[in-house]
């Protein structure tokens, strides 16, 4: 066979939403099932003796203090705004099968968390204190930036999305380290909700057809590097706690790897129909003596 007579490779993303789930299977069953997980992310838990994060102030949970969205009370008004911004873009671009798989990623997403949170428990394998029994796998918090982010991501225009990408990201990382350094989640718990968030984002482009697929977004030769230091810095600051280094090292490891999946999943190339793998209407290929 020539090389012109053989088939064209359709492109193969290293990302999938299988392997996130199975992935997210894996977190859940590392750190919950386990005597080592348990122990490992309960001990990142200070004490009663223990001061205040960094971000704290603006995490809602003083008296009297706003919330950064989508933390405490902020979080259901920011999902259902973000919604009502995601429908109404989509609609002004008439990308309507962009737009419902867009909200599609939402629903899946929170729906997904929701039903995680019910249905996957938590068993006390270490004698923890009560306050560590509660279940807190994946964060509802986590997930609201996360689905509202990706969805963006879907219905943005190819000249802004590679910025919207670097928005969510820097979004989804404040978030994730903010609910980590005041101590209402673990680390297992916000890189689950962003690895559930990552495979309703691959599955819906998956399943929209070859047509509707965007665009590989180009972004400036620089962003990369600027939006992921970003959300390194993020991280830092948001997962900054001035009673223990190796807690606020841990927490912005955790809130960077978020931002690190993020990043992979909306700037990989998008699954397409290359020539040549379509049986049904294949590309006429002329004979050497033809041409």
């Amino acid at each position: 066979m020539t090389q012109q007579n053989a088939p064209a490779r359709t492109r193969r993303p290293w990302m999938s939403a299988p392997r996130c789930l199975l992935a997210f299977v894996a977190v859940y069953l590392l750190a919950v099932w386990t005597p080592f997980g348990q122990r490992a992310e309960n001990a990142l838990f200070g004490g009663e003796g223990a001061r205040p994060a960094w971000i704290y102030g603006w995490s809602g949970s003083a008296y009297g203090s706003s919330a950064m969205p989508p933390l405490e009370h902020t979080a259901l008004p920011t999902l259902a705004v973000g919604t009502a911004l995601v429908a109404a873009v989509s609609l002004v671009r008439k990308q309507w099968r962009l737009g419902g798989a867009a909200l599609g990623v939402i629903a899946a997403t929170i729906g997904g968390k929701e039903t995680a949170r019910a249905v996957l428990p938590r068993p006390d394998l270490v004698g923890a204190r009560e306050s560590l029994l509660e279940t807190s796998f994946p964060s509802g918090h986590v997930a609201v930036p996360a689905a509202l982010a990706l969805a963006a991501v879907l219905v943005a225009s190819p000249r802004v999305r590679p910025y919207v990408t670097a928005a969510g990201m820097l979004w989804l990382t404040v978030t994730a380290a903010a609910v980590l350094a005041t101590y209402h989640h673990r680390p297992s718990d916000v890189l689950g909700t962003t690895l559930l968030a990552c495979a309703c984002h691959l599955l819906a482009t998956r399943l929209l057809p070859p047509a509707a697929v965007p665009a590989d977004a180009r972004p400036p030769r620089r962003l990369p590097a600027v939006a992921l230091t970003l959300s390194a810095a993020g991280a830092l600051v948001a997962g900054a706690r001035a009673d223990s280094l190796k807690e606020s090292l841990v927490y912005a490891t955790a809130a960077f790897l978020c931002a690190a999946l993020f990043w992979f999943t909306t700037t990989q190339p998008l699954p397409r129909r290359t020539p040549g793998t379509d049986h049904t209407s294949p590309t006429p290929v002329r004979h050497p003596a033809q041409t």
